[in-house]
């Protein structure tokens, strides 16, 4: 596969005041064309910063330093068009006085240069591919569920057909059933069209289930990748092992709360 991003020594450091925070330190990493890839980590970690960065959309007086490079496109990436994201809070990325469907057909507008009414067809396919009704065109954010406006934030990601599909904590704010249907629908979108897959996650089990290879960060730095079967079944770093054995826990825990 080409490869499509290429990360090398990335350090960002967010500003306050006259104080400096560290939030990434020294991060390669590479995604390939049509290949799907999970960080992880607990809060902190960074995993949030290396996806808004690779997006683009760090606040103006963040300091950056290394290389973010794409070779996989002849041109600098484009957020909405090259770049899909789906933010962890749908809700508040959503306006809240325009219907879903035309802030879905919104972006094939400016993206695709389509026509309203095209972009309303599109919107209503779209809304098709990721299981919301029809008649949800027309509803307002508030008017839905937290996992229909995700599916809605999904649908307006991969609106202008990116090459990238950049998946910021897409669970978190959701139920645990929401949560395994938005994973699934996530990994079936990107089957089906093409596209990479970065998905950010503190969810080691999520990452397994959705992502060829896994990179786990702490503090700031990679402390662990690879391939996520050997990752899972041959941890190397502590860190991971204790992730790992979080991840079990729960699973147990639950088993013994449905007894």
């Amino acid at each position: 596969m080409s490869t499509l991003l290429e990360i090398s020594g990335l350090r960002v450091r967010y500003r306050s005041g006259r104080s400096e925070a560290e939030a990434l330190r020294g991060i390669d990493l590479s995604l390939s064309a049509s290949e799907r890839v999970a960080v992880i980590g607990e809060s902190g970690s960074g995993k949030s910063t290396l996806a808004l960065a690779i997006a683009g959309l760090l606040p103006r007086d963040t300091l950056l330093e290394g290389d973010i490079r794409w070779p996989g496109l002849a041109h600098a990436p484009r957020n909405g068009k090259d770049i899909g994201f789906v933010f962890q809070d749908p809700g508040g990325t959503l306006d809240p006085v325009i219907s879903v469907g035309r802030q879905v057909a919104e972006v094939a507008e400016v993206n695709l240069g389509f026509s309203r009414r095209r972009a309303m067809d599109l919107a209503a396919e779209l809304f098709e591919r990721v299981r919301l009704q029809g008649t949800l065109l027309h509803a307002y954010p508030h008017q839905l569920s937290g996992g229909q406006r995700q599916r809605v934030g999904i649908a307006a990601a991969i609106a202008a057909g990116p090459a990238v599909l950049v998946a910021d904590e897409p669970t978190s704010a959701l139920d645990t059933i929401v949560q395994a249907e938005i994973v699934s629908l996530i990994g079936r979108l990107v089957r089906e069209s093409g596209m990479a897959l970065l998905i950010v996650s503190h969810d080691i089990a999520l990452a397994v289930a959705i992502a060829d290879r896994i990179v786990v960060l702490k503090d700031g730095a990679v402390v662990e990748a690879g391939e996520s079967a050997e990752i899972v079944a041959r941890p190397r770093a502590a860190y991971t092992q204790k992730l790992l054995a979080a991840c079990l826990t729960l699973d147990e825990t639950a088993d013994e709360g449905a007894l």
